[in-house]
């Protein structure tokens, strides 16, 4: 799906991490929701990251939510 995300069941339970690294997509996520900027999630946080790692995060994300499939259930009228 993304060459800079991996999955490894044996890793944080399997969460989704930065390859490479112990960093969990949703902690990069968390700092973007913020507003950290790219640079400052770099600097301050995750130094061993690069931008492209966080684009790719951002990317994961998107790619869960648009191939997510959604089943609506009609309530009949009593």
């Amino acid at each position: 799906m993304n060459d800079h995300i991996v999955v490894n069941p044996k890793v944080l339970g399997g969460k989704p991490c930065v390859k490479g690294t112990r960093i969990p997509v949703y902690m990069v996520l968390e700092l973007v929701e913020a507003g950290i900027s790219f640079n400052d999630i770099r600097t301050k946080f995750y130094p061993q990251l690069s931008e492209e790692d966080i684009k790719a995060c951002i990317a994961y994300a998107r790619q869960i939510v648009q191939n997510e499939e959604v089943h609506f259930v009609l309530e009949q009228a009593a």
